[in-house]
């Protein structure tokens, strides 16, 4: 039997900092499950992101958008298990400099910011939960931010490749294109001469 979306949650969530069972059981409760759309806009620029999500189903991706160039860039995706939302617009609740949207119907359980800052005023464990989650996060950031100032293009394209060579059949590759800061063409021809 499959696990439910609350017990894949419970179980992520264990994954990053063990919690004690009490805890853990009142953090997961007021995640309600929601479910949107193929491109449904979860969140806008200027908006203030009111949620946290976990994606059980589907892919979203956060960008931006240069109107001067009419260009999109695309910073991330998220797919299951993870976390999904504009981070720093929901921590600091301060309008978003980011779009979420999701690319394919997704299922996720979200959490409203109100219930997320009572739980860590309740739960000071929480706080350290949310360090090391965070920490995680900011070492893969800047991981990535290293690939897109030193790496080739074929390099960001074989990096993508060896962390996440599923992406290729589930995501639209000009998204992947954005994501890793070329051209559709460059992105083209580095596929047309790689066996996946």
């Amino acid at each position: 039997m499959l696990p439910t979306p609350i017990q894949q949650l419970s179980a992520f969530i264990q994954q990053v900092f063990p919690l004690p069972e009490a805890v853990l059981a009142d953090f997961v409760q007021p995640w309600h499950p929601v479910a949107y759309k193929r491109k449904t806009m979860l969140t806008r620029e200027g908006q203030t992101e009111p949620y946290l999500y976990f994606v059980t189903e589907g892919i979203q991706r956060a960008f931006c958008f240069d109107p001067a160039m009419q260009k999109e860039a695309t910073l991330v995706f998220t797919y299951p298990p993870s976390f999904s939302g504009v981070a720093d617009s929901f921590l600091l609740q301060q309008p978003s400099r980011f779009f979420l949207e999701t690319l394919t119907a997704s299922k996720m359980l979200r959490l409203s910011f109100e219930d997320f800052n009572r739980l860590l005023l309740q739960y000071p464990i929480l706080e350290r939960w949310l360090r090391i989650a965070l920490s995680a996060q900011l070492a893969g950031t800047l991981q990535r931010q290293q690939e897109i100032l030193c790496y080739s293009a074929e390099e960001k394209f074989r990096s993508l490749l060896q962390r996440s060579p599923h992406v290729l059949n589930l995501i639209p590759h000009k998204y992947l294109a954005s994501y890793l800061g070329m051209d559709a063409s460059t992105f083209s021809k580095l596929l047309s001469n790689t066996i996946v």
